[in-house]
């Protein structure tokens, strides 16, 4: 697997922690990193970054909004969130899920197959 450069956007900083940690040690870079959904609309419109892991719900805000700029740009994003799959607006249908808590293997599972279409 090449090395990607992540953005990264979780309102909760143990969890970013956590993600960055592992993404590290999969080898490769965390880019961007936001928590608010303001900085995380900038980042997503103007940031160079390969693929994205957004957190569905930032401080009680759907961070679809996020995706659809990404969406226009061609950047593939993976969702982080607890309620599973089967939250996702029906237009998400088709993205990558990581249900929290989720397993490094899964994270590294789906980098994986995003880099196939990178």
């Amino acid at each position: 697997m090449r090395k990607l450069r992540v953005f990264l956007v979780e309102d909760e900083a143990l969890v970013a922690m956590l993600i960055e940690d592992l993404l590290h040690d999969m080898g490769h870079d965390v880019g961007p990193v936001a928590s608010r959904i303001e900085d995380a609309l900038g980042t997503a419109r103007n940031g160079h970054f390969d693929v994205a892991i957004i957190d569905l719900n930032l401080d009680g805000r759907s961070s679809y909004p996020i995706a659809d700029i990404l969406l226009e740009r061609g950047v593939p994003f993976i969702f982080a969130t607890g309620y599973g799959a089967s939250g996702l607006d029906p237009r998400y249908s088709g993205t990558p899920v990581l249900v929290k808590p989720f397993a490094a293997t899964e994270l590294e599972n789906i980098l994986s197959r995003l880099q196939e279409s990178i």
